[in-house]
């Protein structure tokens, strides 16, 4: 964020002073207060600060959740020390309750079975449809791109493939292996 600010001149009526100081829906800008509070007391109106606006700061979802629950706390600035993670987290929230924030998208992962082919030897992905899991081709409408949180909940023999070793199970099933790739908003 830059620091410089810029000065113009506003009437009470709302219009801006142009070049020419006439007012109206144009207004003049210059990095120089001094000159606008002297063209103020010449040509009347009042000398207006534009700030370049502070960029939001980007936050965990649980970091997120100390900012919400820091507006309705008594002691705002207590509360964020209290629940900040280190002390540059702490900073991270204060800036972010101070000038706004936006949540970070989560990864999102789609898992390729290898070796788990279809009759016609089209890929297979881990899929979820109606709370089942099994695989499938790739497909829109079925439910492929899955974040950390969602593979460690689905069932035993998916979450085996968020491993690095493949166990007895997987192997039993025939699979050689798996390969988590993550994916984007384009990719879907």
């Amino acid at each position: 964020m830059s620091e410089e600010k810029l000065y113009a001149i506003k009437n009470d009526d709302g219009e801006w002073a142009d070049t020419n100081y006439t007012f109206g829906s144009c207004a003049w800008v210059t990095p120089d207060k001094n000159r606008r509070e002297e063209d103020v007391r010449r040509h009347g109106g009042h000398v207006v600060t534009f700030i370049e606006e502070p960029e939001k700061v980007v936050l965990t979802k649980e970091q997120a959740e100390i900012v919400e629950e820091t507006h309705e706390a008594t002691w705002p600035a207590y509360y964020i020390t209290q629940h900040a993670f280190s002390s540059d987290d702490e900073k991270l929230i204060m800036n972010a309750y101070v000038n706004g924030y936006t949540v970070a998208k989560e990864k999102k992962y789609l898992v390729e079975l290898n070796g788990l082919v279809t009759t016609d030897g089209a890929k297979q992905y881990l899929t979820k449809k109606d709370g089942k899991w099994f695989a499938s081709r790739r497909m829109s409408g079925l439910h492929q791109d899955f974040t950390d949180e969602e593979l460690n909940k689905a069932p035993e023999w998916a979450q085996q493939l968020n491993r690095e070793e493949m166990t007895a199970e997987i192997e039993h099933f025939g699979l050689q292996g798996f390969k988590k790739e993550e994916v984007t908003d384009d990719d879907n």
